[in-house]
C-alpha cells in the first residue's frame, strides 16, 4: 500500500512537471518566434514550411540600426521608463508609507478611492488630457509624456507599497524614534531598506508599465519624445508587414526590461513574496 502511495506522488509530482513545461513553453512560444525571425533572412522568414535550421544573420539589426529615427525613439523610451519609475518611486513610497502607518479620518476612503481611478478606462481620458496638456504645451514633450506615465503607475506603486510597509514590524521605527530619530530619519534609515526587496519588485512593475505604454505615446507625441513602442509602426507600411526588422527591433525592446529583472532579481523574488503571509 506504501509502496503504491509513493508511485501515484511520483507520478503526480511528474505529471505537474510536464503541465508546468507545457505553460511555460505556452507563454514562451511568441517570444522564441521573434528571437528565431529576428536573425532569419527574408526568405527563410516566409518559408513555408516555417525553418527551424537556419544560418543566422545580423542584417536585421543593421537595417534597425540605420534607422535613426528608431534609435531617437528607442533613446526616448529609455529616459521616459527611468524618469518615470524615479519620480512614481519618490512620490509613491512616501504617500504609501502615510496610508500603512498614520490613523486618520478618511483613511479608508482614500485609500479606495486611489484604487478606484485604476478603474478608469484610459481611453475615456484621451480627449479632455489632450485638450488640457495642447493647452499647457505639455504635447510632445517629456514632462508631458512622463507625467501621464507617473499618473497612472502611481496607484500600483502606492498599493503595492503599502502592503510591504506593512509587512514591517512598527516596533522597530518606535525603537529608533525614542532614540531621537525623526520620521523621516525613521523611514530613509530602517523601513525603506527592510523594503528593498518590495521597492525593486515595484521598480520593474513600474519600469516595465512605462516601456510598454503605446497610446499615450501615439496620441501625446509626434517626432520628438515618440518612443519604441510606437517606432514599430515604421516597419508597416501599405507595401506589406518588414517581418525581420520589426522582430529585430521587437527583440530589441525586450532586452532593456530583462536585464533590468535579471539585475534585481534576488530583490524581486524576495518582494514579489513579501505580504504573502499575514501574522
Amino acid at each position: 500500500m506504501t509502496t503504491r502511495s509513493h508511485r501515484w506522488q511520483w507520478l503526480g509530482r511528474r505529471s505537474l512537471d510536464l503541465l508546468t513545461y507545457v505553460i511555460l513553453f505556452f507563454f514562451m512560444a511568441p517570444i522564441l518566434w521573434i528571437a528565431s525571425t529576428a536573425f532569419k533572412t527574408r526568405t527563410d522568414a516566409f518559408a513555408m514550411p516555417p525553418v527551424w535550421f537556419f544560418r543566422p544573420t545580423l542584417g536585421n539589426f543593421e537595417e534597425v540600426i540605420r534607422r535613426t529615427d528608431f534609435l531617437d525613439q528607442y533613446r526616448n523610451s529609455i529616459i521616459v521608463a527611468a524618469s518615470t519609475t524615479i519620480v512614481t518611486l519618490l512620490l509613491g513610497v512616501p504617500a504609501a508609507y502615510a496610508l500603512s502607518r498614520f490613523r486618520f479620518r478618511g483613511q479608508r476612503a482614500l485609500a479606495f478611492w486611489i484604487l478606484t481611478t485604476r478603474l478608469l478606462p484610459v481611453i475615456g481620458l484621451l480627449f479632455p488630457l489632450y485638450v488640457i496638456f495642447n493647452r499647457l504645451g505639455l504635447l510632445d514633450t517629456y514632462p508631458g509624456l512622463i507625467l501621464l506615465h507617473v499618473t497612472f503607475a502611481l496607484v500600483v506603486v502606492i498599493w503595492m507599497m503599502r502592503g510591504y510597509f506593512m509587512q514591517v514590524p512598527i516596533e522597530l521605527e518606535e525603537a529608533a524614534l525614542t532614540d531621537g530619530a525623526t520620521r523621516l530619519g525613521a523611514l530613509v534609515r530602517i523601513v525603506v531598506p527592510l523594503a528593498a526587496p518590495g521597492m525593486a519588485a515595484v521598480s520593474v512593475f513600474t519600469f516595465i508599465i512605462s516601456w510598454n505604454e503605446f497610446l499615450f505615446a501615439l496620441i501625446f507625441t509626434r517626432d520628438q519624445v515618440k518612443t519604441a513602442p510606437v517606432a514599430l509602426l515604421g516597419f508597416m507600411s501599405f507595401e506589406g508587414i518588414n517581418w525581420g526588422p520589426l522582430a529585430a527591433a521587437g527583440l530589441m525592446i525586450l532586452a532593456p526590461v530583462f536585464f533590468f529583472s535579471l539585475f534585481v532579481l534576488k530583490y524581486l523574488v524576495a518582494g514579489l513574496s513579501m505580504g504573502a503571509v499575514k501574522d
